[in-house]
């Protein structure tokens, strides 16, 4: 078991890092999105100043950060033991944190948002369902991404609880639940003033 928290965090961390947004607006629109937009890494400041193709590019990325880690994790380890679920757990917090606080940006990134989807499509395909669909039922009323994702990470540890009834994934995702709504402190505030940028006026 050590042995394996010693390769896969690592690993973890290494993926979750690499920072999708920047390398792809950087290298096929020459722009900087740190420096433009709401400086940002994902991928609706990504749309914003680049277009869907990027964007949708840097979606997938960003998912897959969470994705291909957990993957790894549950194929290694007996994911319906115990210490199966720890390390599955503590790989897909590593990987949202490797997005979170990149190594190759001074250990600053995005919000997660993304990478905790991919960590939870492999996890709970259900679970990542009721989120997706809480994220674009709020985002076709109000028509902000910000409050769109704020709803969809509150809905994440209910609906793991209802599907999977575990303790460790419960816990992972009350944490990144957590620090989805530390990252997001500037959007609450935009959007209890009333100055949020509207999704659906992009």
């Amino acid at each position: 078991m050590i042995s394996k928290i010693i390769i896969l965090l690592p690993l973890a961390y290494f993926f979750g890092s690499v920072p999708w947004g920047v390398i792809l607006t950087r290298l096929l629109a020459d722009v900087d999105i740190r420096k433009a937009g709401s400086g940002n890494i994902g991928a609706y400041n990504v749309y914003r100043l680049a277009g869907k193709r990027l964007a949708a590019l840097t979606l997938i990325g960003d998912m897959s950060k969470g994705a291909v880690p957990v993957i790894v994790a549950m194929n290694w380890v007996d994911a319906c033991s115990s210490k199966g679920e720890l390390l599955i757990c503590l790989v897909a917090m590593t990987a949202f944190l490797g997005h979170t606080h990149s190594m190759f940006l001074g250990f600053k990134g995005g919000k997660g948002v993304a990478t905790v989807a991919g960590c939870f499509l492999i996890i709970s395909p259900l679970v990542f369902g009721i989120c997706a669909l809480v994220y674009i039922i709020i985002l076709c009323i109000w028509g902000y991404s910000s409050a769109s994702s704020l709803s969809a990470a509150a809905v994440l540890p209910g609906a793991i609880w209802l599907d999977l009834h575990s303790v460790p994934i419960l816990c992972s995702a009350i944490i990144m639940t957590l620090l989805i709504y530390i990252r997001h402190a500037d959007n609450i505030r935009r959007l209890i003033d009333g100055t949020e940028h509207s999704s659906l006026r992009s």
